[in-house]
């Protein structure tokens, strides 16, 4: 019975440790998309305009990290998107990037994408699946600065403006032909259980831990008085 026992202890680790590995990972994730949408707005001369933040209904982040990076050749990326609900941004929801140009990259550095969907057929599109940029979604490269007086007519109508880094240079990028899809599997190491991005973003889930930092982030950038009303009208 001792040896079954001793047995069974020193097996456990071992059939832990995976899925251990598989929640450090998305935490590990969570926290850099928080890291890099920080330094992005820290830097307002040369980040996303504040009054296209206030009036966006979602936002996508995806970080670069070297298992999952932009690398050219691969184009693939995960990240998280959360929406506006109630004056604040909603849980995170899991979701891959592939395919697309990702714009300005050198040799096989990674890329961080950020992307706003600004009114509510984007939104919807978002809340799909699987969906691509450029087809069931209108998309433009965004703006850059203080304020969107830059704005041209493509990027007033677009559902979803998008923004890269890499090596340190931010700008406006246009993802045609991207496709964007929910990780079930990412939003079950997250929050226990198969939840689609549709009831994450729609409904009351608990904000998990791991994602406290990326929507405190989030939360320093409120919505502008009416931003919903507006944003839904410009459909």
């Amino acid at each position: 019975m001792r040896m079954i026992l001793a047995a069974t202890l020193a097996i456990a680790p071992l059939a832990i440790a995976p899925l251990l590995a598989k929640d450090n990972n998305s935490v590990k994730r969570l926290n850099e998309a928080a890291v890099v949408f920080s330094e992005i707005m820290a830097t307002p001369d040369k980040g996303i305009p504040e009054d296209l933040l206030a009036r966006a209904q979602c936002i996508v982040i995806v970080p670069s990290e070297k298992s999952a990076a932009f690398l050219v050749g691969a184009k693939y990326g995960k990240g998280y998107v959360s929406c506006r609900r109630d004056g604040g941004w909603s849980a995170p929801g899991t979701v891959i990037i592939e395919g697309g140009s990702f714009g300005f990259q050198i040799g096989g550095s990674t890329t961080d994408v950020i992307m706003l969907v600004m009114n509510r057929g984007g939104e919807d599109k978002l809340l799909s699946s699987k969906f691509t940029l450029g087809g069931e979604a209108s998309v433009a490269a965004g703006p850059v600065g203080r304020t969107a007086e830059a704005q041209t007519d493509l990027q007033m109508r677009a559902e979803i403006l998008s923004w890269s880094r890499s090596q340190g240079l931010f700008a406006g990028v246009a993802l045609e032909g991207a496709t964007l899809r929910q990780d079930l599997n990412d939003n079950a190491q997250i929050y226990g259980r198969k939840l689609d991005n549709r009831e994450i973003l729609t409904t009351s889930v608990r904000l998990p831990r791991a994602a406290g930092r990326l929507i405190a982030e989030l939360d320093k950038h409120p919505a502008h008085e009416h931003a919903s009303a507006s944003t839904g009208a410009s459909q």
